[in-house]
């Protein structure tokens, strides 16, 4: 006669997606903060510190190319190989070392993921390249050679605090 076993109980918790996906874009917002650190600048604009994000750059690349929202092939298209950070549900982010820059790629399978995931990056601040369901955090000096080459918009994020050298 066999005896029988109680069941074992797990001690790791189920998430609902949108556990994940806060998760997730936490981790991935947290991983951009010491780019922003290091690369960010002050806001050169002058404006009204606002919270959301503004548009500064609306026309299309000089290339006329729209990268696709695929690591690999954005990374391409900027001259390095990417090293894959987060590979998740929501989002991929890719890490690029080239002489000029190091950066990332983060792409999202769903607009909504990315719009998430930049309001979540807007209390670091700085300005990202962003396309159709892509992120490119790049040093603002940059920013303006990658959009010729992926297309998308330069946004500017505005942070929460006090600006930088400022009053």
């Amino acid at each position: 006669m066999s005896q029988q076993q109680a069941p074992v109980r797990s001690t790791r918790r189920n998430l609902s997606r949108a556990d994940r996906l806060r998760t997730v874009t936490a981790a991935g917002a947290l991983v951009v903060l010491p780019l922003t650190a290091a690369c960010g600048g002050g806001d050169d604009t002058g404006g009204a510190g606002g919270g959301k994000a503004a548009p500064s750059v609306t026309a299309a690349p000089a290339a006329g190319v729209v990268a696709p929202a695929k690591v690999e092939v954005i990374a391409g298209l900027t001259g390095c190989k990417a090293k894959i950070r987060i590979d998740a549900d929501e989002l991929r982010q890719g890490l690029c070392h080239t002489e000029k820059a190091d950066y990332l790629i983060t792409t999202f399978p769903e607009e909504r993921f990315k719009e998430t995931w930049l309001e979540e990056a807007r209390v670091y601040g700085g300005k990202y390249l962003v396309g159709t369901r892509w992120v490119v955090s790049v040093k603002p000096a940059l920013l303006e050679s990658f959009r010729a080459k992926l297309g998308g918009t330069i946004r500017e994020l505005r942070g929460i605090g006090p600006k930088p050298g400022g009053r």
